[in-house]
């Protein structure tokens, strides 16, 4: 028998082994994304001052309920998570569409 493959089952193979889980990385960037945004908040919370945080603190232009406190770092969380999950998951479908077969 012969062990060899073929080219067009290379190919396949290639293909499969290259393709990335869009869901997966999605998850993984926003999760990535709300947990620096949820531990930054809370550092200047625990640092405290009278304006913790104002350049962070500008963030509530696009996340709307977002404060520098402990809990707009969790309404942070979500926010950042959302746009994390929507950033890995365009990033990941653009490059499997890139890896593609031509047809």
């Amino acid at each position: 028998m012969d062990d060899q493959l073929t080219h067009e089952e290379q190919q396949k193979l290639w293909n499969v082994a290259l393709r990335m889980h869009e869901q997966g990385w999605g998850i993984a960037f926003g999760f990535l994304f709300g947990f620096v945004l949820f531990v930054a908040t809370n550092v200047l919370v625990l640092k405290g001052g009278d304006h913790p945080g104002p350049h962070l603190g500008l963030l509530s232009v696009y996340f709307p309920g977002y404060r520098v406190t402990f809990l707009g770092s969790v309404i942070g969380f979500v926010y950042a998570f959302v746009v994390g999950y929507a950033l890995g998951r365009t990033i990941v479908t653009i490059y499997n569409r890139l890896i593609a077969e031509p047809r």
